[in-house]
């Protein structure tokens, strides 16, 4: 089972660095319009691979892999390891930073299209309303 997690998590982490670079380049492109946006489908598949992801690490982490077990049980002497510090300690952190900075930018791009983030009155609206004004004062 080690193996198979290993190997998972391993071949995951290049779709997910493709799916969240196809979020980027949607956005930066401009397809963003509309409720099946292209940015929209490509963050789909980047949430689950994102997820699929996390929990494959901490299926790692916590329960199969022998070398975290071994590190967990001398976690003082793998601290003063840099190799085995990065792996029980900073690899982790960084990783989880990373989901839950994407996470809460989705949160943030959802809470963003249910408010009227755009004027209600354009400079085109203002000026005609303008025009139709002067008209009926004179």
């Amino acid at each position: 089972m080690y193996t198979i997690a290993l190997i998972l998590h391993s071949w995951i982490r290049w779709f997910a660095l493709i799916t969240v670079f196809g979020v980027v380049l949607a956005a930066v492109r401009g397809k963003v319009e509309g409720g099946q946006s292209v940015a929209d489908r490509w963050g789909v598949f980047a949430m689950m691979a994102l997820d699929l992801q996390m929990l494959l690490g901490l299926l790692l982490y916590l329960v199969v892999s022998p070398n975290m077990a071994e590190i967990r049980a001398h976690f003082g002497e793998a601290m003063q390891n840099p190799q085995l510090r990065f792996w029980a300690v900073e690899h982790l952190t960084a990783m989880v930073v990373a989901v839950v900075g994407y996470i809460l930018i989705q949160i943030g791009v959802s809470r963003l299209r249910a408010t009227r983030v755009v004027p209600v009155h354009t400079v085109q609206s203002l000026k005609e309303d303008a025009k139709w004004t002067t008209r009926q004062g004179a």
